[in-house]
């Protein structure tokens, strides 16, 4: 029994809950170790069964996208498998964002879901075939977006600093440039570093150029 997944299963319709039940209980590869029917059952259920990965369902009372980030922050180690009707894309990508790193549309064939749960187990991401194509272009776009706005709050001063770095040069070169004292320039780019969340100059530099790729796909150069 140690090698099988354990399973929890989180919805508030019984019929459904007892037939996902019935469908990892005679799969082979899994344990259900536990059951809840509200978004709090989950994380008492986390608690007490410790399941190496919970489907739960979003329609569920409570908030379910606040329990999923509570459970990917107090118990990593399960992974969290969305079994919904809602078909949203807003949905799937808040979801996923909280935690889920499994996603899956109700009325899917039996197997989707049993594939979906042991991909989470072994640390992969699974998207009802139907949506990850959407979700992950969502994703993708969501991310250019955060790039772009990232280098919109930079400064005029920032922004030429940015340019020189895309140059390769140095800092004693930049304040030639600019008529500054490199230690003015070194005063940019801790800066730069904080707003563009990098952790050195080669960082700056890529946050940059991925800023400026953003900004040729959405047409804005």
């Amino acid at each position: 029994m140690h090698n099988l997944i354990k399973v929890a299963v989180a919805d508030d319709h019984p019929v459904l809950l007892a037939g996902i039940n019935v469908l990892f209980a005679n799969s082979g590869r899994h344990e259900v170790v536990g059951q809840a029917i509200t978004a709090d059952g989950c994380l008492e259920l986390v608690r007490t069964s410790a399941p190496d990965v919970i489907v739960m369902d979003l329609s569920m009372p409570g908030d379910v996208f606040r329990t999923i980030s509570q459970i990917s922050t107090t118990a990593p180690k399960t992974k969290i498998v969305v079994f919904t009707a809602f078909c949203s894309l807003e949905s799937a990508i808040k979801a996923l964002d909280a935690g889920a790193t499994g996603f899956v549309l109700k009325g899917s064939a039996s197997s989707e879901l049993l594939l979906a749960v042991d991909m989470v187990f072994a640390d992969q991401m699974f998207i009802t075939q139907q949506y990850a194509s959407q979700v992950m272009n969502g994703l993708r776009d969501r991310a250019r977006r955060q790039v772009v706005d990232e280098s919109n709050k930079l400064n005029i001063r920032e922004k030429q600093i940015i340019g020189h770095l895309l140059q390769a040069r140095t800092n004693r070169e930049i304040a030639g440039e600019l008529r500054i004292s490199e230690k003015t320039v070194k005063h940019y780019m801790t800066g730069l570093m904080q707003k563009l969340k990098a952790r050195n100059r080669v960082e700056v530099v890529i946050a940059a150029r991925r800023s400026q790729e953003a900004e040729l796909e959405r047409g804005q150069l």
